[in-house]
């Protein structure tokens, strides 16, 4: 059993087996797991925001969906992973604050999150295996290098292996 490394908020990491990535804290944030089951490279991101471009002089690359994806996905091609055998799980994206009359049609920023990080996997072809997202409550997450299974955790409910 390798060590368990955080990856804290607007940040990510790689590693390989035996070692494993978690992320604490995911509310409207996405815990964005990339995993070649070849080479067990493993990449985990948390990300805060949809999108970059609506920032000048973006310096917090991995605090975005489009960016932060983009630059997990070549750290792990620079570790060793291969382009076409990549694959993601996704976890996170909640609606953490329901506005007192507020507007229902207002699109929320984990939403936002969770089509953004969709979209971008999309683009660099990478399949999207399994995801847990939306609904009101945090998650914590575990990325296992060893087989690839991405555990959710959130308080009151039973843990949740995708």
């Amino acid at each position: 059993m390798g060590q368990m490394i955080k990856v804290g908020m607007a940040d990510l990491k790689v590693c390989k087996a035996p070692d494993n990535l978690t992320t604490i804290g995911l509310g409207s944030c996405i815990g964005i797991a990339l995993y070649d089951p070849s080479t067990k490279i493993t990449g985990l991101a948390h990300i805060m925001l949809p999108d970059s471009t609506a920032i000048r002089n973006n310096s917090h690359i991995a605090k975005f969906a489009d960016t932060g994806i983009q630059k997990l996905y070549d750290d792990m091609i620079k570790a060793g992973a291969n382009k076409a055998r990549i694959v993601a799980k996704i976890a996170g994206g909640a609606k953490m604050f329901e506005l007192a009359g507020g507007n229902a049609t207002a699109i929320n920023v984990g939403e936002r999150n969770a089509i953004a990080s969709k979209a971008k996997l999309k683009q660099l072809g990478i399949k999207l295996l399994a995801e847990d997202t939306g609904l009101n409550y945090g998650r914590t997450v575990e990325i296992y290098s060893e087989d690839g299974s991405f555990l959710i955790k959130s308080v009151g409910k039973p843990e949740k292996k995708i």
